[in-house]
């Protein structure tokens, strides 16, 4: 599905990583790699290390966290919050929703919107794209998107193959109306009959959890899951990837009128830094206009990726003036989700570690 939205824009991003880092140098012996192996995979996926939250610490609290220095530093009013949006496969309850969870820790009044969405790897574009679809609301003209990702949760820490590429991040964008900018593009994807792609089996009703669901099983050497863990087949994810992804960064700039040299910035979520190499070699795009170092730096937080590689690889950039961007989100569902739009001037472009009260 295409669609234009007029009269919106990004105004600020803050992403939030927990200040425990972990290197892959120190953690391979306990993955049952021997050195050569841990080179190969070390250099192959872009891995080095990664940022992982305590068990006690949920995705709502390092956007919580976010949120509060935003609110310090003076980027944003309480008064001026209409909607509170979050986007996560970690939320803090099955029920109630993690929006309201936060909404009640800020004080927030009455009219706030709350809404929670269960998505992954599209999480931030299918996020912007509800953010843009509420600002229609009449009285509305700031709604904050909240996408956090606690996935070290799901994966089992001697998984020699997930393990060292996940993280755990928050981040938060200002999506606000504004008059006399350019439309944004967007085009939305969905493949439900790959859903098996990626998924965790059991845990929801479904498969409801018991301790059968939680015993590990090793699946191959070095790789033990459960079946409340993430499973993965990569082969079906590299090739939607290498296939699907590609075809709509080709329709969407046809969309906008772009072209690979017009768009300064490709934006796009990070797997591992092997995937993204590849797709931007298909679709012909310099390696220095499409960032592949999130990973390698904090680990693949799902729909966190593309806020961090905002933050990370252009904060001074953003903050300075407009840059004409491509931002993509693809996975789970499977879902992809590209845009194209003008990001910046923003008031707000860092990276900040969480420190618990």
């Amino acid at each position: 599905m295409r669609h234009l939205f007029k009269n919106k824009k990004i105004s600020a991003i803050i992403s939030v990583v927990p200040s425990q880092e972990y290197r892959f140098d120190d953690e391979y012996p306990l993955l049952k790699l021997t050195e050569e192996k841990a080179k190969r995979f070390k250099k192959t996926i872009g891995v080095d290390r990664h940022r992982i939250a305590p068990q006690n610490v949920c995705s709502s609290d390092l956007c919580l966290y976010g949120l509060q220095q935003l609110l310090a530093g003076g980027t944003l009013e309480r008064k001026e919050i209409g909607a509170l949006l979050f986007v996560s496969q970690t939320p803090d309850y099955f029920a109630p929703p993690t929006s309201n969870v936060i909404h009640g820790k800020l004080g927030l009044g009455n009219d706030v919107i709350c809404m929670d969405i269960n998505q992954g790897c599209a999480g931030f574009t299918l996020g912007l794209m509800q953010a843009f679809m509420l600002l229609d609301i009449s009285g509305l003209t700031k709604v904050i998107l909240l996408n956090g990702e606690t996935g070290s949760k799901q994966v089992d820490r001697a998984n020699r193959i997930s393990y060292p590429l996940i993280g755990d991040a928050g981040s938060v964008t200002i999506v606000e109306r504004c008059e006399n900018v350019n439309p944004i593009y967007m085009d939305v994807k969905n493949d439900g009959s790959r859903h098996q792609a990626i998924m965790i089996p059991a845990g929801a009703y479904r498969t409801p959890a018991t301790p059968e669901t939680l015993k590990l099983t090793e699946v191959e050497e070095g790789v033990r899951l459960s079946q409340q863990h993430v499973r993965m087949d990569g082969a079906a994810v590299f090739n939607f990837t290498m296939e699907d992804v590609p075809l709509q960064i080709q329709d969407i700039l046809g969309m906008s009128g772009d072209t690979i040299e017009s768009i300064e910035y490709f934006l796009f979520h990070q797997p591992n830094a092997f995937i993204l190499k590849q797709m931007a070699d298909k679709m012909r795009i310099p390696h220095t206009k499409l960032p592949n170092n999130i990973v390698g730096l904090y680990g693949n937080s799902s729909s966190v990726t593309i806020p961090l590689n905002i933050t990370h690889n252009y904060p001074e950039p953003m903050l300075r003036g407009k840059h004409r961007v491509c931002v993509c989100g693809f996975g789970v569902g499977l879902t992809w989700i590209s845009m194209v739009m003008d990001l910046g001037p923003l008031e707000t472009c860092k990276i900040v570690e969480y420190e618990p009260a």
